[in-house]
């Protein structure tokens, strides 16, 4: 089933509302004019209030576990609309999937 490419400037947050960012690599493809989303890149969470108990417990990342299957770039899979990812604590303590408020409709890939 053929779905929609990410792209790094994106907007998305942890479910806290913390800002995603992302370092993408040397990617040269593009999307609308924004390099591809990759499974390698390096995705950051700031801002992020959560706290379990009392003690903060913000998101500081988000790890992909699921990207296309078919497409990559610069060798690393892309990642598409409905790809699994989990942000995470910086004690590797799992808060729920990223949420994508934006999404480019142009390009679509399996």
């Amino acid at each position: 089933m053929s779905r929609n490419l990410q792209h790094v400037n994106e907007t998305m947050t942890c479910p806290h509302g913390g800002r995603v960012a992302v370092a993408p690599g040397r990617s040269r493809t593009s999307v609308q004019g924004s390099p591809a989303a990759a499974l390698a890149d390096q995705w950051t969470v700031t801002g992020c209030p959560f706290t379990a108990g009392n003690k903060p417990q913000p998101c500081v990342t988000v790890t992909w576990t699921t990207a296309s299957e078919r497409v990559r770039a610069q060798g690393s899979p892309v990642l598409l609309q409905g790809s699994t990812g989990l942000c995470q604590s910086a004690e590797r303590i799992p808060a729920g999937p990223p949420q994508i408020s934006v999404i480019q409709q142009r390009v679509v890939a399996r």
